[in-house]
């Protein structure tokens, strides 16, 4: 008993301020510096409790956050708290506290030691008001990185609440932790003393990634020793997202200027290939005399109209015209006006913009632009729509373009070359065709003789197609005979270049050893059915009735059919002998009603 009062006496004599509690939390004595501080008798505070004393954001800390931490770690260290004397003094203090528990586990008191703070309590009650209104994502761990408080901010973003939150390891809010906290990782990065803007992800209660800067400051007692662990977050989630998708739209930018230009060199080395590199074979006089005017042409800045009937090579002009012409190492790009659908005349010239309209999912760039620097070759122009016909003239008259559902204005450095197998001037006074945009397209045309008018170059054209299609297929040369070469120039060729290289691919492919088998090729035309002799160019033509020319037509087909062991389709097929799609040459079957030998008594 008397060790008992020695204890008490010590404990009520010590200048420190102490405070013992019962295991209900209520106070049972406090030291004499204690109850001079905050101007109380003994007597008076007995059996109250220490939030009772302090200040309502005091009592609000010690209730939600020290109490719990205190009962699981059984202890607290340098909390801050303020203390509330008897004349209403505000005393901002750090307050430690450790508990008491008997053998069997069960709490049998609590001790408390405040350190006044003095002069600063004004700066804490300041500090400590910022940090629970802030708008930033708050929250203080102790030396163990336990959370001992989080402000609002921080559970609102979070979607907890502050009894899930405190005394827990803050590694467990942080994406990719371990299911057991990582003491280690822990304290290290509580030693790392400061943090600015490091990132970090957390996830919220609802399982969702939030992405945060985080900025960190520690506060250490005299021995050095870490008390407190001060972290700010910023949500940057919306804005790394934000950064995703302008990062997105560059590379989608980037991708598409890569697909263009590759569009680009595809468009070039095509028009190459087919034109088969700008080579204009023959010599005859109508031929140079066209080739004469190309040339005067080709190195003005003029626009050019090419006429003539299908098939005489009209794109291989206009190839020739941008090869020769000052715009050479920019792109010829060619437009095929009768193969693109009237609702998509303006987008495929001037491109469009996304959402300019249902389907557009993306900007396009039209052929103007991809022609910028270069040629544009716009075959068929006759096709063009009247509606559109005005648009068209007005780039050719200012050098000025927008997109579909674009108000920005681009600029057209494009040189311009049409192609027509219709007279325009027919057309015109007809009210097919504008007559100010025919003026402006024809400022130089050139005139393409047909193959009939060529004499000899028939048969170097000839040679020159058997030559090629050899090479192509993979065959042994093969060479053109007198009766051949004759052949060849008594037929009056009215589908002109295409239909000449059409009969040589066909020869090649019906020849199985050395000899050109041309006649297989031209059995529709030396067909002995029809009753009539190969057209002479030097002749009169005739004239055949409908009738005539539908059973020629069937004749032709059946032949065809014949040769090919009725094989519509593939290299060998009827339809390729004849020059038509597969299902151009179904569809003339069936209007003849052609059935092979044996089909019909099978039925």
């Amino acid at each position: 008993m008397a060790e008992t009062n020695r204890y008490r006496w010590f404990f009520q004599r010590n200048p420190a301020f102490l405070v013992a509690l019962d295991r209900d939390g209520c106070i049972v004595d406090a030291s004499d510096a204690w109850l001079r501080r905050l101007g109380y008798d003994r007597d008076e505070i007995v059996g109250l409790r220490p939030q009772d004393l302090t200040s309502e954001a005091s009592v609000r800390r010690i209730v939600e956050d020290y109490l719990p931490l205190l009962r699981r770690a059984g202890h607290l260290d340098d909390v801050p708290v303020d203390l509330m004397s008897n004349t209403g003094e505000t005393i901002g203090c750090l307050a430690s506290a450790v508990a008491e528990r008997d053998p069997s586990g069960d709490l049998v008191g609590t001790s408390v030691a405040y350190t006044e703070l003095g002069t600063e309590a004004d700066n804490e009650k300041h500090f400590t008001g910022i940090y629970r209104d802030s708008p930033a994502m708050l929250h203080t761990v102790d030396s163990d990185g336990r959370i001992v408080h989080v402000n609002e901010r921080w559970l609102t973003k979070m979607g907890y609440r502050r009894e899930e939150v405190v005394g827990r390891y803050v590694t467990d809010f942080m994406a990719r932790a371990a299911q057991s906290p990582d003491q280690e990782s822990v304290a290290d990065l509580i030693a790392q003393g400061e943090i600015d803007n490091a990132p970090r992800s957390y996830v919220t209660k609802s399982g969702e990634i939030l992405e945060a800067l985080v900025s960190a400051r520690v506060d250490r007692n005299k021995a050095g020793k870490v008390i407190f662990m001060y972290v700010a977050i910023k949500d940057v989630t919306e804005r790394n997202h934000a950064e995703r998708q302008l990062r997105a739209a560059f590379d989608e930018n980037a991708r598409l200027r890569n697909e263009l230009e590759r569009e680009r060199d595809y468009l070039r080395e095509e028009v190459q290939v087919s034109m088969n590199f700008g080579r204009i074979i023959g010599e005859s006089l109508p031929l140079k005399k066209m080739l004469a005017r190309l040339e005067a042409v080709a190195q003005t800045t003029s626009n050019v109209l090419i006429q003539g009937e299908s098939g005489v090579g009209k794109e291989l002009v206009a190839h020739a015209i941008h090869g020769r012409s000052q715009r050479a190492a920019g792109p010829l790009v060619k437009v095929n006006c009768a193969s693109i659908p009237r609702e998509l005349f303006e987008s495929e010239f001037f491109g469009h913009v996304k959402g300019a309209f249902t389907g557009a999912h993306r900007d396009r760039v039209g052929r103007f632009e991809l022609a910028q620097g270069g040629t544009l070759f716009l075959d068929e122009i006759s096709e063009i729509p009247l509606e559109l016909q005005g648009k068209l003239l007005r780039v050719l008259q200012e050098s000025e373009y927008e997109r579909v559902g674009d108000d920005q204005t681009h600029r057209a450095d494009v040189r311009l070359v049409a192609a027509t197998n219709r007279d325009l001037e027919e057309l015109v006074k007809a009210g097919g065709f504008r007559e100010d945009l025919y003026y402006r397209l024809s400022v130089f045309p050139i005139e393409v003789p047909p193959l009939r008018e060529r004499g000899e170059d028939v048969v170097q054209l000839a040679s020159h197609f058997l030559d090629r299609v050899c090479l192509e297929f993979g065959r042994p040369p093969l060479g053109l005979s007198k009766q051949q070469s004759e052949l060849l120039r008594q037929y009056a060729w009215p589908g002109n270049v295409r239909e000449l290289k059409n009969v040589i691919e066909r020869a090649v492919i019906l020849s199985t050893g050395k000899a050109l088998r041309l006649d297989l090729a031209m059995v529709d035309i030396l067909h002995e059915q029809s009753g009539r002799s190969p057209v002479s160019a030097k002749t009169q033509p005739v004239i055949m009735t409908e009738k005539e020319l539908l059973a020629l037509q069937k004749d032709n087909l059946l032949t065809a059919l014949r040769l090919s062991n009725w094989r519509v389709s593939g290299p060998n097929g009827a339809a390729k002998l004849v020059g038509l799609k597969p299902t151009t040459f179904n569809d003339r079957i069936r209007k003849f009603g052609l059935e092979k030998p044996g089909r019909g008594a099978n039925r």
